[in-house]
Protein backbone atom coordinates (compact mmCIF):
# COMPACT_ATOMS: atom_id res chain seq x y z
CA UNK A 1 0.00 0.00 0.00
CA UNK A 2 2.88 2.94 0.85
CA UNK A 3 4.40 2.00 -2.74
CA UNK A 4 0.95 2.76 -4.25
CA UNK A 5 0.99 6.06 -2.31
CA UNK A 6 4.31 7.17 -3.00
CA UNK A 7 3.76 6.35 -7.05
CA UNK A 8 0.70 8.54 -6.91
CA UNK A 9 2.69 11.26 -5.14
CA UNK A 10 5.09 11.45 -8.41
CA UNK A 11 3.13 10.33 -11.15
CA UNK A 12 -0.83 11.90 -9.53
CA UNK A 13 0.83 15.74 -9.45
CA UNK A 14 2.74 15.04 -12.96
CA UNK A 15 -0.51 13.92 -14.41
CA UNK A 16 -2.24 16.77 -12.93
CA UNK A 17 -0.42 19.01 -14.72
CA UNK A 18 -0.50 16.89 -18.02
CA UNK A 19 -4.33 16.93 -17.57
CA UNK A 20 -3.77 20.87 -17.90
CA UNK A 21 -3.44 20.03 -21.74
CA UNK A 22 -6.76 19.01 -22.15
CA UNK A 23 -7.63 21.84 -25.17
CA UNK A 24 -11.72 21.34 -25.46
CA UNK A 25 -14.52 18.89 -25.44
CA UNK A 26 -17.27 18.03 -28.20
CA UNK A 27 -18.47 21.19 -28.19
CA UNK A 28 -15.53 23.25 -28.73
CA UNK A 29 -15.97 24.83 -25.52
CA UNK A 30 -12.92 27.01 -25.00
CA UNK A 31 -10.62 25.71 -21.68
CA UNK A 32 -7.24 27.39 -20.87
CA UNK A 33 -4.37 25.54 -21.83
CA UNK A 34 -0.82 27.28 -19.65
CA UNK A 35 -2.47 26.71 -16.53
CA UNK A 36 -4.62 24.12 -13.68
CA UNK A 37 -8.14 24.23 -13.86
CA UNK A 38 -11.26 23.30 -12.38
CA UNK A 39 -12.52 23.70 -16.31
CA UNK A 40 -9.47 21.51 -17.80
CA UNK A 41 -8.10 18.92 -14.96
CA UNK A 42 -11.15 17.47 -13.61
CA UNK A 43 -13.76 15.34 -15.21
CA UNK A 44 -14.19 12.37 -12.59
CA UNK A 45 -14.00 11.51 -9.08
CA UNK A 46 -10.78 9.53 -10.11
CA UNK A 47 -9.46 12.97 -11.60
CA UNK A 48 -9.88 14.32 -8.02
CA UNK A 49 -8.06 11.67 -6.67
CA UNK A 50 -4.92 12.51 -8.81
CA UNK A 51 -5.30 16.25 -7.73
CA UNK A 52 -5.76 15.51 -4.24
CA UNK A 53 -2.59 12.81 -4.71
CA UNK A 54 -0.54 16.16 -5.91
CA UNK A 55 -1.48 18.10 -2.72
CA UNK A 56 0.59 15.30 -0.77
CA UNK A 57 3.35 15.78 -3.14
CA UNK A 58 3.79 19.52 -2.36
CA UNK A 59 3.33 19.00 1.43
CA UNK A 60 5.90 16.29 1.32
CA UNK A 61 8.56 19.16 -0.17
CA UNK A 62 8.38 20.56 3.08
CA UNK A 63 9.86 18.02 4.48
CA UNK A 64 11.72 15.49 2.17
CA UNK A 65 12.75 18.48 -0.11
CA UNK A 66 16.45 17.91 -1.21
CA UNK A 67 16.60 21.94 -0.95
CA UNK A 68 17.27 22.71 2.25
CA UNK A 69 14.24 24.97 2.92
CA UNK A 70 12.40 22.39 5.38
CA UNK A 71 15.59 22.61 7.70
CA UNK A 72 15.20 26.22 8.00
CA UNK A 73 12.01 25.40 9.82
CA UNK A 74 13.41 22.63 11.62
CA UNK A 75 16.02 24.55 13.73
CA UNK A 76 18.24 26.82 11.91
CA UNK A 77 18.40 30.66 12.76
CA UNK A 78 17.04 29.72 16.20
CA UNK A 79 17.75 28.89 19.47
CA UNK A 80 18.54 25.37 18.50
CA UNK A 81 20.77 25.63 15.75
CA UNK A 82 23.43 27.70 13.61
CA UNK A 83 24.71 26.30 10.12
CA UNK A 84 28.19 24.12 11.17
CA UNK A 85 29.57 23.70 8.19
CA UNK A 86 29.88 27.51 7.49
CA UNK A 87 29.17 29.60 10.46
CA UNK A 88 29.94 32.66 9.42
CA UNK A 89 28.11 32.96 6.22
CA UNK A 90 25.86 29.56 5.82
CA UNK A 91 22.55 29.97 5.79
CA UNK A 92 20.74 31.69 8.16
CA UNK A 93 23.86 32.63 9.94
CA UNK A 94 23.25 36.75 9.74
CA UNK A 95 19.43 37.29 9.53
CA UNK A 96 20.35 40.76 8.60
CA UNK A 97 21.52 39.19 4.91
CA UNK A 98 18.97 35.90 4.55
CA UNK A 99 16.11 37.82 6.00
CA UNK A 100 15.14 40.63 3.88
CA UNK A 101 12.63 42.08 1.17
CA UNK A 102 14.96 40.86 -1.80
CA UNK A 103 16.84 38.18 0.05
CA UNK A 104 16.02 34.36 -1.32
CA UNK A 105 14.35 32.55 1.58
CA UNK A 106 11.48 35.10 2.18
CA UNK A 107 10.88 34.45 -1.31
CA UNK A 108 11.11 30.91 -1.33
CA UNK A 109 8.75 30.12 1.63
CA UNK A 110 6.03 32.57 0.56
CA UNK A 111 5.96 31.10 -3.05
CA UNK A 112 5.82 27.52 -1.84
CA UNK A 113 3.47 28.43 0.64
CA UNK A 114 0.99 30.11 -1.74
CA UNK A 115 1.90 27.06 -4.63
CA UNK A 116 -0.05 24.55 -2.34
CA UNK A 117 -2.52 26.72 -1.60
CA UNK A 118 -3.92 27.86 -4.77
CA UNK A 119 -3.60 24.28 -5.77
CA UNK A 120 -5.72 23.19 -3.30
CA UNK A 121 -8.60 26.00 -3.99
CA UNK A 122 -8.03 25.02 -7.88
CA UNK A 123 -8.81 20.85 -6.83
CA UNK A 124 -11.43 22.25 -4.39
CA UNK A 125 -13.36 24.07 -7.26
CA UNK A 126 -12.89 20.74 -9.53
CA UNK A 127 -14.73 18.55 -6.58
CA UNK A 128 -17.73 21.25 -7.38
CA UNK A 129 -17.89 20.33 -10.79
CA UNK A 130 -17.54 16.72 -10.71
CA UNK A 131 -20.40 15.00 -9.50
CA UNK A 132 -19.64 12.12 -6.61
CA UNK A 133 -22.03 9.24 -6.04
CA UNK A 134 -20.56 8.80 -2.59
CA UNK A 135 -20.89 11.85 -0.67
CA UNK A 136 -18.29 10.17 2.02
CA UNK A 137 -15.85 10.24 -0.61
CA UNK A 138 -16.62 13.41 -1.96
CA UNK A 139 -16.24 15.36 1.58
CA UNK A 140 -13.22 13.12 1.91
CA UNK A 141 -11.73 14.63 -0.47
CA UNK A 142 -12.87 18.05 0.51
CA UNK A 143 -11.49 17.70 3.57
CA UNK A 144 -8.13 16.70 2.59
CA UNK A 145 -7.97 19.64 0.13
CA UNK A 146 -9.00 22.52 2.73
CA UNK A 147 -6.54 20.81 5.54
CA UNK A 148 -3.72 21.38 2.75
CA UNK A 149 -5.11 24.64 2.28
CA UNK A 150 -4.91 25.29 6.19
CA UNK A 151 -1.81 24.17 6.79
CA UNK A 152 -0.03 26.76 3.57
CA UNK A 153 -1.38 29.12 5.61
CA UNK A 154 -0.06 28.02 9.32
CA UNK A 155 3.05 28.61 7.72
CA UNK A 156 2.18 31.82 5.87
CA UNK A 157 0.46 33.66 8.87
CA UNK A 158 2.94 33.09 11.47
CA UNK A 159 6.07 33.82 9.05
CA UNK A 160 4.73 37.24 7.63
CA UNK A 161 1.58 37.87 9.42
CA UNK A 162 -1.14 39.58 7.35
CA UNK A 163 -1.26 37.87 4.17
CA UNK A 164 -3.66 37.89 1.35
CA UNK A 165 -6.76 35.71 1.59
CA UNK A 166 -7.53 33.28 -1.52
CA UNK A 167 -10.41 31.01 -1.53
CA UNK A 168 -10.91 30.67 -5.32
CA UNK A 169 -8.18 29.59 -7.95
CA UNK A 170 -6.50 31.92 -9.72
CA UNK A 171 -6.98 31.61 -13.24
CA UNK A 172 -4.98 34.70 -14.62
CA UNK A 173 -2.37 37.06 -13.77
CA UNK A 174 -4.05 38.69 -10.76
CA UNK A 175 -1.86 42.45 -9.78
CA UNK A 176 -4.32 43.78 -6.84
CA UNK A 177 -3.70 41.53 -3.49
CA UNK A 178 -4.51 43.15 -0.53
CA UNK A 179 -2.65 41.68 2.63
CA UNK A 180 -6.07 40.52 5.03
CA UNK A 181 -5.89 40.68 8.96
CA UNK A 182 -4.62 37.50 10.10
CA UNK A 183 -7.60 36.88 12.47
CA UNK A 184 -9.75 36.26 9.12
CA UNK A 185 -6.82 33.91 8.06
CA UNK A 186 -6.89 31.80 11.61
CA UNK A 187 -10.68 32.17 10.55
CA UNK A 188 -10.48 30.22 7.57
CA UNK A 189 -7.55 28.08 8.99
CA UNK A 190 -10.51 27.03 12.19
CA UNK A 191 -13.34 26.39 9.56
CA UNK A 192 -11.13 23.95 6.74
CA UNK A 193 -9.45 21.96 9.45
CA UNK A 194 -13.18 21.98 11.78
CA UNK A 195 -14.81 20.14 8.24
CA UNK A 196 -11.62 18.45 7.79
CA UNK A 197 -11.44 16.86 11.18
CA UNK A 198 -15.16 16.02 10.76
CA UNK A 199 -15.18 14.39 7.42
CA UNK A 200 -11.70 12.63 6.89
CA UNK A 201 -11.22 9.13 8.04
CA UNK A 202 -10.42 7.95 11.63
CA UNK A 203 -7.17 6.39 12.85
CA UNK A 204 -6.89 3.11 10.65
CA UNK A 205 -9.34 3.63 7.98
CA UNK A 206 -7.29 5.95 6.29
CA UNK A 207 -7.13 4.35 2.12
CA UNK A 208 -3.22 4.46 2.62
CA UNK A 209 -0.18 5.16 4.37
CA UNK A 210 0.41 8.79 4.92
CA UNK A 211 -2.74 9.69 4.13
CA UNK A 212 -4.64 12.12 6.45
CA UNK A 213 -6.74 11.37 9.59
CA UNK A 214 -9.29 13.38 12.01
CA UNK A 215 -6.33 12.84 14.56
CA UNK A 216 -4.16 14.83 12.22
CA UNK A 217 -6.53 17.82 11.76
CA UNK A 218 -7.41 17.82 15.27
CA UNK A 219 -3.92 18.53 15.87
CA UNK A 220 -3.37 21.16 13.92
CA UNK A 221 -6.46 22.60 14.77
CA UNK A 222 -5.26 22.61 18.63
CA UNK A 223 -1.77 24.54 17.59
CA UNK A 224 -3.95 26.86 15.02
CA UNK A 225 -6.69 27.40 18.81
CA UNK A 226 -3.15 28.15 20.67
CA UNK A 227 -1.95 30.72 17.94
CA UNK A 228 -4.96 32.95 18.94
CA UNK A 229 -4.90 32.29 22.80
CA UNK A 230 -7.87 30.21 22.48
CA UNK A 231 -6.60 27.57 25.05
CA UNK A 232 -10.02 26.09 26.34
CA UNK A 233 -10.43 25.69 22.32
CA UNK A 234 -7.19 24.04 22.38
CA UNK A 235 -7.26 21.88 25.12
CA UNK A 236 -10.51 20.80 23.50
CA UNK A 237 -8.77 19.50 20.46
CA UNK A 238 -5.99 18.32 21.44
CA UNK A 239 -7.91 16.42 23.81
CA UNK A 240 -10.15 14.77 20.64
CA UNK A 241 -6.66 13.41 19.58
CA UNK A 242 -5.26 12.08 22.44
CA UNK A 243 -8.83 10.81 24.00
CA UNK A 244 -11.17 9.36 21.06
CA UNK A 245 -9.06 7.52 18.23
CA UNK A 246 -6.98 4.92 20.03
CA UNK A 247 -3.40 6.73 20.15
CA UNK A 248 -0.67 6.27 22.72
CA UNK A 249 2.29 6.94 22.79
CA UNK A 250 4.85 3.93 22.18
CA UNK A 251 6.73 3.08 25.56
CA UNK A 252 8.16 -0.67 24.67
CA UNK A 253 10.26 -1.98 21.91
CA UNK A 254 8.23 -2.33 18.82
CA UNK A 255 8.79 -3.34 15.21
CA UNK A 256 12.41 -3.25 13.54
CA UNK A 257 14.66 -3.27 16.54
CA UNK A 258 18.43 -2.60 16.07
CA UNK A 259 21.05 -2.49 18.53
CA UNK A 260 24.01 -0.66 17.12
CA UNK A 261 24.81 1.64 19.61
CA UNK A 262 23.82 0.69 23.17
CA UNK A 263 20.87 2.49 24.71
CA UNK A 264 18.07 1.56 22.09
CA UNK A 265 14.83 1.94 23.58
CA UNK A 266 11.04 2.64 22.69
CA UNK A 267 11.95 6.46 21.43
CA UNK A 268 15.02 5.06 19.52
CA UNK A 269 12.61 2.37 17.78
CA UNK A 270 10.04 5.29 16.92
CA UNK A 271 12.65 7.04 14.00
CA UNK A 272 13.97 3.33 12.79
CA UNK A 273 13.05 2.95 9.61
CA UNK A 274 10.36 1.07 8.47
CA UNK A 275 8.60 1.60 11.58
CA UNK A 276 6.85 4.62 11.23
CA UNK A 277 3.53 3.25 9.29
CA UNK A 278 3.06 0.35 11.51
CA UNK A 279 -0.12 -0.93 12.61
CA UNK A 280 1.07 -1.51 16.09
CA UNK A 281 2.49 2.57 16.31
CA UNK A 282 0.57 3.83 17.58
CA UNK A 283 2.03 7.20 18.17
CA UNK A 284 2.04 8.15 14.83
CA UNK A 285 -0.52 10.94 13.60
CA UNK A 286 0.26 11.93 9.98
CA UNK A 287 3.41 10.36 8.22
CA UNK A 288 5.58 11.80 5.50
CA UNK A 289 6.07 8.96 3.11
CA UNK A 290 9.52 8.12 1.27
CA UNK A 291 10.69 5.48 -0.60
CA UNK A 292 13.79 4.13 -2.36
CA UNK A 293 12.02 1.73 -4.74
CA UNK A 294 10.54 4.00 -7.27
CA UNK A 295 11.20 7.05 -8.97
CA UNK A 296 10.19 10.27 -7.56
CA UNK A 297 9.51 8.17 -4.33
CA UNK A 298 11.34 10.53 -2.12
CA UNK A 299 14.58 11.21 0.12
CA UNK A 300 15.23 12.59 3.12
CA UNK A 301 18.71 14.36 3.92
CA UNK A 302 19.05 14.30 7.36
CA UNK A 303 21.90 12.67 8.32
CA UNK A 304 23.51 15.55 5.37
CA UNK A 305 21.95 18.14 6.92
CA UNK A 306 22.02 17.31 11.15
CA UNK A 307 24.97 15.19 11.35
CA UNK A 308 28.52 16.07 12.01
CA UNK A 309 31.44 15.71 9.07
CA UNK A 310 33.19 13.79 11.29
CA UNK A 311 35.28 11.82 7.66
CA UNK A 312 36.62 15.78 7.39
CA UNK A 313 38.70 15.69 11.20
CA UNK A 314 41.85 14.71 9.61
CA UNK A 315 44.90 12.83 11.05
CA UNK A 316 45.10 10.89 14.83
CA UNK A 317 47.72 13.36 17.43
CA UNK A 318 50.42 10.62 15.63
CA UNK A 319 49.89 11.59 12.42
CA UNK A 320 47.57 8.68 11.01
CA UNK A 321 44.08 9.41 9.13
CA UNK A 322 41.85 9.10 12.50
CA UNK A 323 38.89 7.33 10.61
CA UNK A 324 39.35 4.60 8.13
CA UNK A 325 35.97 4.00 7.73
CA UNK A 326 33.97 0.65 6.35
CA UNK A 327 35.86 -1.35 3.46
CA UNK A 328 34.05 -1.04 0.50
CA UNK A 329 34.79 -2.56 -2.81
CA UNK A 330 37.83 -3.58 -0.94
CA UNK A 331 39.21 -0.59 0.82
CA UNK A 332 38.60 1.82 3.63
CA UNK A 333 35.88 4.30 2.49
CA UNK A 334 36.10 6.73 4.76
CA UNK A 335 32.87 6.64 5.84
CA UNK A 336 30.54 4.58 8.20
CA UNK A 337 27.37 2.87 6.99
CA UNK A 338 25.96 3.70 10.56
CA UNK A 339 26.70 7.40 10.50
CA UNK A 340 26.67 7.93 6.61
CA UNK A 341 28.14 11.15 5.05
CA UNK A 342 26.78 14.21 7.39
CA UNK A 343 27.59 18.01 6.45
CA UNK A 344 26.97 19.95 9.71
CA UNK A 345 24.37 22.02 7.90
CA UNK A 346 22.48 21.85 11.36
CA UNK A 347 24.82 21.81 14.42
CA UNK A 348 22.77 21.97 17.45
CA UNK A 349 23.15 25.03 19.68
CA UNK A 350 24.92 24.31 23.05
CA UNK A 351 21.26 24.76 24.53
CA UNK A 352 19.99 21.56 22.52
CA UNK A 353 23.22 19.75 22.81
CA UNK A 354 23.55 20.03 26.55
CA UNK A 355 22.23 22.39 28.52
CA UNK A 356 18.65 20.99 28.55
CA UNK A 357 19.93 17.84 29.68
CA UNK A 358 21.87 18.81 32.54
CA UNK A 359 19.02 18.24 34.73
CA UNK A 360 18.59 14.73 33.73
CA UNK A 361 21.44 13.47 31.93
CA UNK A 362 19.68 9.73 32.14
CA UNK A 363 16.57 11.12 30.08
CA UNK A 364 16.19 7.63 27.89
CA UNK A 365 16.40 10.28 24.72
CA UNK A 366 19.61 10.72 26.01
CA UNK A 367 21.04 7.58 25.56
CA UNK A 368 23.64 6.77 22.95
CA UNK A 369 21.53 5.13 20.40
CA UNK A 370 19.71 8.64 20.35
CA UNK A 371 22.08 10.86 20.59
CA UNK A 372 25.89 10.08 19.52
CA UNK A 373 28.00 11.53 21.71
CA UNK A 374 31.44 9.29 22.04
CA UNK A 375 33.21 9.16 18.33
CA UNK A 376 36.58 7.00 18.56
CA UNK A 377 39.89 6.71 16.54
CA UNK A 378 39.96 4.20 14.32
CA UNK A 379 43.34 3.00 12.65
CA UNK A 380 45.34 0.26 13.90
CA UNK A 381 48.52 1.78 12.92
CA UNK A 382 47.80 4.58 15.52
CA UNK A 383 48.62 4.48 19.50
CA UNK A 384 44.93 5.92 19.57
CA UNK A 385 43.34 3.55 18.19
CA UNK A 386 39.67 2.64 19.51
CA UNK A 387 40.98 5.74 21.99
CA UNK A 388 37.12 8.38 22.38
CA UNK A 389 38.50 11.79 20.28
CA UNK A 390 39.27 14.39 22.92
CA UNK A 391 40.53 17.59 21.06
CA UNK A 392 42.74 17.57 23.89
CA UNK A 393 45.09 15.21 23.21
CA UNK A 394 46.91 17.51 20.28
CA UNK A 395 49.04 19.90 21.04
CA UNK A 396 47.20 22.30 18.21
CA UNK A 397 44.63 21.62 15.30
CA UNK A 398 44.80 23.94 12.12
CA UNK A 399 40.65 24.52 12.91
CA UNK A 400 39.55 24.36 16.23
CA UNK A 401 36.10 26.36 15.18
CA UNK A 402 35.47 23.29 12.56
CA UNK A 403 36.43 20.69 15.48
CA UNK A 404 33.46 21.57 17.51
CA UNK A 405 30.85 23.83 14.99
CA UNK A 406 31.33 20.61 12.18
CA UNK A 407 33.67 17.58 12.53
CA UNK A 408 32.66 16.27 15.64
CA UNK A 409 29.27 17.35 17.94
CA UNK A 410 26.86 15.75 19.17
CA UNK A 411 24.67 13.53 16.77
CA UNK A 412 21.30 12.88 17.13
CA UNK A 413 20.67 9.76 15.12
CA UNK A 414 16.67 10.03 14.58
CA UNK A 415 17.52 11.39 11.36
CA UNK A 416 20.29 8.51 10.56
CA UNK A 417 19.12 5.32 9.16
CA UNK A 418 22.38 2.77 10.15
CA UNK A 419 22.94 0.12 7.47
CA UNK A 420 19.31 0.92 5.72
CA UNK A 421 21.03 2.60 2.89
CA UNK A 422 20.27 2.06 -0.75
CA UNK A 423 22.08 4.56 -2.95
CA UNK A 424 25.92 6.02 -2.57
CA UNK A 425 27.15 3.25 -0.81
CA UNK A 426 30.22 4.31 -1.48
CA UNK A 427 29.79 7.27 1.16
CA UNK A 428 27.31 5.40 3.38
CA UNK A 429 24.60 6.43 1.41
CA UNK A 430 25.99 9.95 0.99
CA UNK A 431 24.17 11.96 3.41
CA UNK A 432 20.90 11.07 2.59
CA UNK A 433 17.98 7.46 3.31
CA UNK A 434 14.33 7.48 2.84
CA UNK A 435 13.37 6.36 5.69
CA UNK A 436 9.53 8.03 6.37
CA UNK A 437 9.18 11.21 8.59
CA UNK A 438 6.82 12.26 11.32
CA UNK A 439 4.66 15.52 10.33
CA UNK A 440 2.82 14.72 13.60
CA UNK A 441 2.83 12.34 16.46
CA UNK A 442 1.01 12.17 19.49
CA UNK A 443 4.01 13.14 22.13
CA UNK A 444 3.41 16.73 20.49
CA UNK A 445 -0.08 16.48 20.74
CA UNK A 446 0.60 15.84 24.80
CA UNK A 447 2.90 19.37 24.67
CA UNK A 448 0.25 21.27 22.74
CA UNK A 449 -2.23 20.55 25.32
CA UNK A 450 0.22 21.24 27.81
CA UNK A 451 1.04 24.83 26.36
CA UNK A 452 -2.95 24.94 26.44
CA UNK A 453 -3.14 24.13 30.06
CA UNK A 454 -0.86 26.93 30.87
CA UNK A 455 -2.25 29.58 29.21
CA UNK A 456 -5.31 28.88 31.35
CA UNK A 457 -3.22 29.02 34.52
CA UNK A 458 -4.04 24.80 35.40
CA UNK A 459 -0.84 23.96 35.86
CA UNK A 460 -1.62 20.84 37.18
CA UNK A 461 -2.98 19.32 34.09
CA UNK A 462 -0.36 20.85 32.16
CA UNK A 463 2.99 19.06 34.63
CA UNK A 464 0.64 15.94 33.72
CA UNK A 465 0.44 16.04 29.79
CA UNK A 466 4.31 16.95 30.47
CA UNK A 467 4.97 13.76 32.37
CA UNK A 468 3.30 11.71 30.29
CA UNK A 469 5.67 12.05 27.60
CA UNK A 470 8.91 12.73 29.88
CA UNK A 471 7.74 8.81 31.28
CA UNK A 472 8.51 7.16 28.21
CA UNK A 473 12.10 7.78 28.40
CA UNK A 474 12.01 7.61 32.15
CA UNK A 475 12.85 11.12 32.91
CA UNK A 476 12.15 13.09 36.41
CA UNK A 477 8.92 14.25 36.93
CA UNK A 478 8.10 17.85 36.42
CA UNK A 479 6.52 19.30 39.08
CA UNK A 480 3.63 21.76 38.27
CA UNK A 481 5.18 24.96 40.25
CA UNK A 482 8.30 24.32 37.50
CA UNK A 483 6.21 24.67 34.45
CA UNK A 484 6.27 27.70 31.86
CA UNK A 485 6.75 28.60 28.21
CA UNK A 486 10.78 28.33 28.72
CA UNK A 487 10.08 24.62 30.33
CA UNK A 488 7.70 23.42 27.71
CA UNK A 489 9.75 24.85 25.15
CA UNK A 490 13.04 22.70 26.52
CA UNK A 491 10.75 19.81 26.75
CA UNK A 492 9.98 20.40 22.96
CA UNK A 493 13.42 20.38 22.05
CA UNK A 494 14.30 17.32 23.87
CA UNK A 495 11.48 15.11 22.35
CA UNK A 496 10.82 17.03 18.98
CA UNK A 497 14.54 18.43 17.77
CA UNK A 498 14.95 17.88 14.04
CA UNK A 499 11.12 16.90 13.65
CA UNK A 500 9.72 20.16 15.40
CA UNK A 501 9.47 23.47 12.98
CA UNK A 502 11.26 25.48 15.34
CA UNK A 503 10.87 28.62 13.77
CA UNK A 504 6.89 28.31 13.14
CA UNK A 505 6.93 27.25 16.88
CA UNK A 506 8.40 30.54 18.37
CA UNK A 507 7.09 33.27 15.85
CA UNK A 508 3.77 32.05 16.90
CA UNK A 509 4.50 32.28 20.55
CA UNK A 510 6.09 35.87 19.33
CA UNK A 511 9.45 35.39 21.65
CA UNK A 512 11.83 34.30 18.36
CA UNK A 513 14.21 37.07 18.67
CA UNK A 514 14.74 36.73 22.61
CA UNK A 515 15.39 33.36 22.66
CA UNK A 516 17.68 33.15 19.13
CA UNK A 517 19.90 36.21 21.01
CA UNK A 518 19.70 34.35 24.36
CA UNK A 519 20.71 30.70 22.87
CA UNK A 520 22.27 30.95 19.56
CA UNK A 521 25.84 30.47 20.17
CA UNK A 522 26.98 30.22 16.86
CA UNK A 523 30.61 30.58 17.40
CA UNK A 524 31.17 33.70 14.32
CA UNK A 525 27.81 35.58 15.09
CA UNK A 526 26.43 35.13 18.32
CA UNK A 527 22.44 35.78 18.46
CA UNK A 528 22.88 35.81 14.49
CA UNK A 529 22.71 39.68 14.30
CA UNK A 530 18.71 39.17 15.00
CA UNK A 531 16.79 42.32 14.77
CA UNK A 532 13.47 43.50 17.39
CA UNK A 533 11.29 43.94 14.06
CA UNK A 534 12.30 40.21 12.72
CA UNK A 535 9.75 37.75 14.59
CA UNK A 536 8.13 38.15 11.02
CA UNK A 537 9.73 37.74 7.94
CA UNK A 538 9.40 40.43 5.14
CA UNK A 539 7.13 40.70 2.18
CA UNK A 540 9.31 39.96 -0.64
CA UNK A 541 9.56 42.63 -2.51
CA UNK A 542 9.46 41.27 -5.83
CA UNK A 543 5.73 40.43 -4.79
CA UNK A 544 4.78 44.22 -3.79
CA UNK A 545 6.61 45.31 -6.73
CA UNK A 546 4.40 43.25 -9.31
CA UNK A 547 1.02 44.13 -7.42
CA UNK A 548 0.30 47.02 -9.03
CA UNK A 549 -2.68 47.80 -9.18
CA UNK A 550 -2.83 47.66 -5.30
CA UNK A 551 -0.17 47.80 -2.15
CA UNK A 552 0.75 44.94 -0.64
CA UNK A 553 2.00 47.05 2.67
CA UNK A 554 5.59 45.85 4.04
CA UNK A 555 6.43 44.72 7.75
CA UNK A 556 7.59 46.88 10.17
CA UNK A 557 11.35 47.80 10.14
CA UNK A 558 12.10 46.36 6.56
Amino acid sequence: MKKYLNHKLLLGFLSLLGLSLVSCNEDLEEVPLDFIAATNAFQSPEDIETGIVGLYSLSRDWYSNDSKQSFTYVALGTDEAYFGEDPGGGTLSNWDTDVNPTSDLPVRFWTQAFDLVYQANTVLAGIEKVEFSDESLQNKYIGEARFFRAFAYRILVYMYGDVPLVTQPVTSPKIDFERTPKEEIFTLMEEDLDFAAKNLPTRGNEDQPGRLTQGAAYHLLSETFLGQEKYEEAVKAASHVIQDYGYALMTERFGNQNNYFGGENAYYDLFTMNNHNLDSNTEAIWVIQNDPNIVGGGQYSGERAFGPAYYRMGNTPDGYPALLGDVYNGSYSGYYNALSRPVAWVRPTNYVAYHIWREDWDDGRNTEANIKRHFYFDNPASAFHEMEIDWDLYEERSSPLKDTAQYIYPYFMKVAAPYEHFKDLARGGGGYNHKDLYAFRLAETYLLRAEAYLGLGDYTNAANDINTVRARSNATPVEPAEVDLDYILAERARELYTEEWRMITLMRLGNLVERVRKYNDNPQNPGLGIEDHQNLFPIPQSEIDLNTENSLEQNPGY
